[in-house]
């Protein structure tokens, strides 16, 4: 059954004989719906070229291999670092003794900022700590599948299956043809691999787990656990986090025989002989453990030997016993229908015609700026859905590279960056409807909000709430990195207020109340919390205003005060609390009207200035030839998410197009990210330019991302960075284009539903099937000669009534008041 069953509804479908055309070109099974990235060719370059797979626990990627397949493999929670390697660890925080002298550093430098002639100073290193043992998320070796054959490989070809989230090769050699597939299952929290032949028998197989293409990892044990299975054991480090993987063989066939064979005191290997298929399911663990990352249990993090819970899972994905074996068509059944289940009933066209004579790179090598490619597009939007569904829903949320990484250092350390990659990563989760937010809420609360409750009191001198700063790995990093003058990385504060949007959105999409009592919440309250104590009177302006101090617009140098960025994030919070607060079941009303209070004195962070810019910082200092990568103090006015109504309603919009056109494109002399780039987009869609968002949406495509869809953060490198979160923020841009539903003030104000505010010439005719939409719409509609034709939003029955306006061309076309349950039809 395809994912997108309603995929076709505005676009060309081909006809038979068109079909029949082309069908020799992309692979013999490749899904009739384009819905896939195919090649003529094995991959070479891991970044560029090879294709994941995923469940979240684990991750691989494909090369693509004939008579070997070099399977790359990762685990969610491996990390080198950490009081597994060091048992001082302690997340990169002051000792409590440095309290009182770190709390007169932190005045000095207030009253030094607020002194300043230019509002700034150019050093807080007094306040950063050393990192210690941050680590990195590593890679846990690879699966290397070996056909005991010479022939050639004919008719080759290779794709990823995203209406049912596999991947497989196909080839020809000795008059047989051979298929691959490989998948992970979320439910079985393992992978497979699975083999077969149209011949009498396939070559005899030879299966190994192997490290030793893993730079820097220690080599582990691998025996055999049974005549069927492998067991790798091992330890990221000496000392440090140990992990397990185990493969078990299953074959079948008139004479098939497996046997597990040691191999001197450190390997063996699985052979399978006379076999028509055969396929290998791998589980893999570590002894992390985030429910062990508090005082109560000395920030250990540490946990049980994983051992005997991958023998239980091991067993309940692929039984022992042939009795009792599941077929692999079962096994892949049951997958496929929980991953259509995860991506839901949400589906996209943008008018495309799939095109079978062109494999992917093909098509990515022929893109061009501007004119662009309906149905690249719309596989890159697809794509972005499935790497969300391979990463999000485990233990730990989706990193920097998600859960795909090589070697045992990886860019970045592969962590968790909160002051735009981390959101970047969830931006649509909400809207397409997928389920995978809540290891990112349990990350919060069990990883950042324990031992950022003491940064809040060892570095802030703040006795309540918590905060965590940008960077941050497993073990509850939480102090501010020193490395050089690192301010401008390092003195993010706020980075825990962002994260605090999305907690709020899954609230306003789900009205998930049990959720928010538990959980939702207490995570809004600890931070808000926080922020509460740290605003303080300026004294630089003394126009009794509440501003913090000091401040870094993310990742630019000025140490200062009044970033425009933080006190946005900070107003939304408590705007947050304040709209939450009924729902809460929190009966502290001192704390609400505190809330209220402080918001009422604070600085807004909503400054023009004499160049017409929306303003970085209070203190303007802005330049008009800085094109910095981020577009942190716009966030408010132009994020796919949230849109501060002041910018719209009390100031120009002009501003924030004069600071967005003097940003750049996103290639600067600091940076050449995709990233950057579809923020960009998603911020002129919110400006409702067309032009210029499909301009560098189609720019973020020609010139970051790779063959395989991975964005690149160097793509002219032969081997370059991995970075995720374009791959994420990609999906949202082009969903800001065609729908947007902004957070507002109040509930007791409309919620504005904008149809189609930035819609390319390129795509003039397609839909939207099964949108979320705040307040609990789900949203279908389609559009006709580049103009909406009909819109049909379904209120879920356990919202309260909200004040709706839908809004096409800056006329509202319907005003209403939801009503539960209720439907109601639009014609344009």
């Amino acid at each position: 059954m395809p994912i997108f069953p309603r995929l076709i509804v505005g676009q060309v479908v081909l006809s038979a004989l068109s079909f029949a055309a082309v069908v020799n070109s992309a692979p013999s099974g490749f899904p009739t719906s384009g819905n896939g990235l195919w090649f003529r060719a094995k991959g070479s370059a891991w970044a560029k070229e090879w294709l994941p797979i995923g469940n979240g626990y684990l991750a691989a990627m494909t090369p693509g291999g004939t008579l070997q397949e070099v399977t790359q493999l990762n685990i969610e929670s491996l990390w080198s670092g950490g009081p597994f390697q060091d048992s001082n660890y302690n997340g990169g925080n002051k000792q409590p003794s440095e309290r009182a002298a770190t709390a007169q550093d932190m005045q000095n430098i207030r009253t030094s900022i607020f002194q300043s002639s230019s509002g700034t100073i150019d050093n807080i290193e007094v306040l950063a700590t050393d990192a210690g043992a941050y680590g990195s998320y590593v890679a846990s070796g690879y699966l290397i599948t070996t056909l005991n054959s010479t022939a050639s490989a004919t008719n080759y070809g290779r794709w990823l299956d995203m209406d049912q989230g596999i991947v497989r090769t196909t080839w020809s050699q000795s008059n047989a043809t051979l298929d691959r597939v490989s998948f992970c299952s979320n439910p079985t929290k393992a992978c497979f691999q699975h083999l077969t032949t149209t011949g009498s028998a396939l070559p005899g197989i030879t299966y190994a787990f192997n490290s030793a293409l893993e730079s820097g990892l220690p080599q582990p044990v691998v025996s055999c656990l049974d005549s069927s299975t492998l067991v790798l054991r091992g330890n990221v480090s000496n000392p440090g986090m140990a992990y397990e993987l185990l493969g078990r063989v299953t074959a079948f066939g008139k004479s098939s025989k497996v046997v597990c064979s040691p191999e001197g005191s450190a390997n063996a290997t699985i052979t399978v002989s006379n076999a028509k298929e055969s396929w290998i399911t791998w589980v893999g663990d570590t002894n992390f453990d985030m429910n062990a990352g508090n005082a109560a249990h000395g920030y250990s993090f540490k946990g049980a030997d994983p051992h005997v819970g991958l023998i239980t899972l091991l067993n309940t994905a692929s039984p022992r016993t042939a009795a009792n074996a599941n077929t692999f068509k079962s096994l892949s059944d049951s997958y496929v229908k929980s991953y259509q289940s995860l991506m839901g009933p949400f589906a996209l066209s943008l008018g495309q015609t799939p095109d079978f004579t062109k494999s992917t790179d093909e098509l990515l090598s022929a893109y061009k700026i501007d004119t662009g490619n309906a149905y690249v597009e719309w596989l890159m939007f697809n794509f972005g859905r499935y790497l969300l569904a391979g990463s999000a829903p485990g233990t730990l949320p989706a990193n920097l590279q998600g859960k795909w990484a090589r070697d045992t250092s990886n860019p970045w350390s592969a962590d968790y960056h909160a002051n735009i990659n981390t959101q970047m990563n969830y931006w649509f989760a909400e809207m397409t409807g997928m389920d995978v937010v809540k290891p990112l809420f349990d990350y919060m609360e069990k990883n950042w909000a324990p031992r950022g409750s003491e940064t809040a009191k060892v570095l802030y001198n703040i006795d309540q709430g918590w905060v965590v700063h940008n960077e941050m790995n497993i073990f509850g990093h939480s102090g501010m990195k020193a490395s050089g003058n690192s301010a401008q990385w390092a003195n993010y504060p706020e980075s825990a207020v962002w994260m605090m949007m999305h907690v709020w959105d899954h609230f306003d999409y789900t009205n998930d109340i049990p959720w928010f009592k538990s959980q939702g919440y207490p995570l809004l309250k600890g931070v808000a919390s926080f922020h509460l104590k740290k605003l303080i009177p300026d004294l630089h302006f003394n126009d009794s205003s509440l501003v913090v101090n000091p401040c870094n617009s993310p990742e630019q140098s000025p140490i200062t005060f009044g970033c425009a960025h933080a006190q946005q994030v900070i107003w939304q919070l408590f705007n947050s609390i304040e709209k939450g607060f009924e729902a809460s079941g929190d009966t502290d009303t001192a704390f609400l009207e505190e809330v209220r209070q402080v918001r009422a004195q604070m600085d807004k962070g909503i400054h023009i200035g004499s160049w017409g810019q929306l303003q970085e910082w209070k203190y303007e200092m802005d330049n008009p030839s800085d094109t910095h990568r981020h577009l942190s103090h716009l966030l408010r006015s132009i994020s796919p998410i949230k849109r501060h109504p002041s910018v719209h309603q009390g100031t120009s919009s002009e501003c924030v197009e004069t600071s967005l056109i003097h940003r750049g494109n996103g290639t600067g002399p600091d940076a050449d990210a995709g990233w950057e780039k579809v923020w960009r987009a998603a911020a002129w869609a919110q400006l409702g330019d067309a032009d210029t968002f499909y301009h560098e949406l189609s720019y973020s495509i020609y010139e970051n991302f790779g063959s395989n869809m991975f964005s690149l953060y160097d793509p002219g490198s032969s081997d370059p960075i991995f970075q995720i979160d374009a791959n994420f923020g990609y999906p949202a841009a082009l969903l800001n284009a065609l729908v947007q539903a902004p957070d507002v003030p109040s509930y007791t104000s409309p919620l504005i539903i904008n149809i189609l505010p930035a819609l390319p010439k390129v795509w003039p005719r397609g839909s939207i099937v099964g949108a979320k939409i705040r307040g609990g719409f789900t949203l279908d509609f389609e559009w006709s000669n580049a103009k909406p034709t009909t819109a049909t939003l379904r209120a879920a029955p356990s919202f309260k009534a909200r004040p709706v306006q839908v809004v096409y061309a800056g006329n509202v076309v319907s005003t209403f008041t939801s009503s539960p349950g209720n439907t109601r039809v639009i014609r344009f």
